[in-house]
């Protein structure tokens, strides 16, 4: 089992920054690599940016390259997501997860989920 907990979402103003947090526990071991997601209201979880858990490569949606960077700390078993240039159409739900496969970064399947963390977007 692994868990994994977001944080630092919140409500911040159109071209603001924001930097998320997804704390890992448990059986890592397995863990190939993270990824982000996330959810509008009334719309599919969506594919945000991925990176490896050992080598650091890392994948990004087209509608957040350039302004969103994703990072981790193995040492501290935590995956971050700076989000800089923020506009009103990135406030959703976002969640952290854990999957095996690089292959599956972008589609699934993902191991483990997170609960999420909103973050909103004023225009």
């Amino acid at each position: 089992q692994v868990q994994l907990v977001e944080s630092g979402g919140g409500l911040v103003q159109a071209g603001g920054s924001l930097l998320l947090s997804c704390a890992a526990s448990g059986r890592t071991v397995s863990t190939y690599a993270m990824g982000w997601f996330r959810q509008a209201p009334g719309k599919e979880r969506e594919f945000v940016a991925a990176i490896t858990w050992r080598g650091g490569g890392t994948r990004y949606a087209d509608s957040v390259k350039g302004r969103f960077t994703i990072s981790r700390d193995n040492a501290k078993n935590t995956m971050y997501l700076q989000m800089n240039s923020l506009k009103p159409e990135d406030t959703a739900v976002y969640y952290c997860g854990t999957t095996s496969s690089w292959g599956a970064v972008v589609t699934g399947p993902y191991d483990y989920w997170g609960q999420g963390t909103q973050v909103t977007v004023s225009s």
